[in-house]
């Protein structure tokens, strides 16, 4: 049986718009939150939504897959966050619609949820310094553990904004793209010493207490405490849609942190559900025996 534990969920909700017209409900910490529920963990997800159909759309599947809507605001003039996503030469590119919903999520409410437990966020909903504020504020009062999902989409970062919030956190998950662009290391990604080496410097100098390291195809590395743990890559996975995998892996790992699984284990349950998520199309699953037979496979390993 799974130990619950309070989780709090901040971030983005938004649409991919596709030039067909077809629009993919997604947002890292919707995923997250979304996989969460699957996983009967019952997340309290903090998000804005315009007054408009996506808005609309997104409560509406949220209620359908029992997530609480209760901490989904409602902006009267902000539309609901979107990715433009065209094509050239068959090579796809997102422009991450400004001046969205969740850019201005505001500190409403914030004494309802839970102070302890794990409070999750990301990197692209503080971009505006209102939803900036409404973390802060909601990290003020927090008495538990943070884990940031750093999620670098240029020109919406800075190292300026990205370390304070690597500062604040004690479990951190990155790619090795990411950590370079945050250190002055040179990565050496065949050398697996160098990387180790340059996830030690970066986790010692931030004081973090986990490091995470998605590496793909190549698998995945964590720090901890001086020592380093890799996994290769799920076994045997034919990939349809590598879109979400991360935000899988990040919800697994969060199960893993609830239910004080040793680290490998964590890990490699991770590795294993963004690898069926990547044989998959979306960035989410609407299907609860699909965590049911994860959560059973996992309880009998």
């Amino acid at each position: 049986m799974l130990t619950r534990c309070p989780i709090t969920v901040f971030g983005e909700v938004l649409f991919d718009s596709f030039p067909d017209g077809t629009e993919v409900l997604g947002g890292a910490p919707f995923n997250v939150a979304w996989h969460l529920q699957g996983f009967g963990l019952a997340p309290c997800f903090i998000s804005r939504v315009g007054t408009d159909r996506r808005g609309e759309a997104i409560r509406s599947a949220m209620t359908s897959w029992g997530l609480e809507t209760a901490f989904l605001q409602t902006d009267p003039s902000s539309p609901t966050g979107r990715v433009a996503v065209t094509f050239e030469d068959d090579e796809p590119h997102y422009e991450i619609v400004p001046g969205s919903a969740y850019d201005v999520i505001q500190s409403e409410g914030f004494s309802q949820l839970p102070a302890s437990g794990l409070l999750y966020h990301g990197t692209l909903a503080l971009r505006h310094s209102a939803s900036a504020s409404a973390l802060a504020a909601l990290k003020a009062r927090h008495a538990g553990k943070i884990f940031l999902d750093v999620n670098l989409r240029s020109p919406w970062w800075s190292p300026e904004s990205v370390l304070p919030l690597v500062d604040d956190a004690d479990h951190v998950k990155l790619n090795a793209a990411e950590l370079a662009l945050l250190t002055s290391d040179v990565l050496a990604e065949a050398n697996g010493a160098s990387l180790v080496a340059s996830m030690d410097r970066f986790a010692r100098r931030h004081h973090l207490e986990t490091l995470i390291l998605t590496r793909g195809a190549l698998g995945a590395l964590v720090w901890r405490d001086g020592e380093s743990v890799s996994v290769g890559p799920a076994a045997c996975t034919h990939v349809v849609d590598t879109v979400g995998a991360g935000d899988g892996f990040a919800a697994a790992f969060l199960l893993g942190l609830c239910q004080q699984w040793p680290l490998v284990e964590s890990l490699e349950h991770a590795r294993d559900f963004a690898g069926a998520l990547v044989s998959r199309r979306g960035a989410t699953i609407d299907d609860l025996s699909v965590y049911e037979q994860f959560l059973t496979s996992w309880s009998s390993s």
